[in-house]
């Protein structure tokens, strides 16, 4: 009788710990939304296409500059299996599941590789991360974790749109 009242002890606490977790990440969310607003829309017109798909996982976007500070509005906070596509007006963010995100060129500040964002943590140059700033004026950080790493020289280069490769 004992062992299954320690059994269902630790099983109650787990499942206040697990309902903890989400009461903390919804109110994460409502603190956020003001600053997140809503995302911009696709475009009907998307221009031509500067880079050929690459295939990869979408980590989450953070506020920048902080690349753990992540972003709980919608699904914005969930990782997904993506596909980043480089246009003309923007990028193309196509997730498995999720809402697509669409990044207006006037929007990008800055295209870079870095080590980890979103809580993870990745080889050096690992990360795809894009800056860029929403219609509410905050600048967030996105990241991209490529099938194949090779292709982040490119992106980089196409950052302003001078350079299409």
């Amino acid at each position: 009788m004992e062992r299954t009242l320690w059994v269902v002890g630790c099983l109650a606490l787990f499942a206040l710990g697990l309902w903890l977790m989400y009461l903390g990440w919804r109110n994460r969310a409502a603190r956020q939304q003001a600053r997140i607003g809503e995302l911009p829309p696709v475009p009907a017109e998307l221009g031509a296409q500067v880079l050929e798909p690459t295939t990869g996982m979408y980590l989450g976007s953070t506020i920048a500059p902080s690349w753990q500070d992540r972003i709980t509005v919608g699904d914005l906070g969930f990782r997904a299996t993506a596909e980043l596509t480089r246009f003309e007006r923007g990028i193309l963010l196509e997730r498995d599941g999720a809402t697509v995100i669409w990044i207006p060129q006037e929007s990008i500040t800055a295209v870079r590789t870095e080590r980890g964002h979103a809580g993870k943590v990745m080889t050096e140059d690992g990360v795809l991360v894009i800056r860029w700033k929403l219609p509410t004026g905050t600048e967030i950080d996105t990241g991209f974790r490529g099938d194949d790493k090779t292709v982040y020289p490119a992106w980089a280069r196409t950052m302003t749109g001078d350079d299409r490769t």
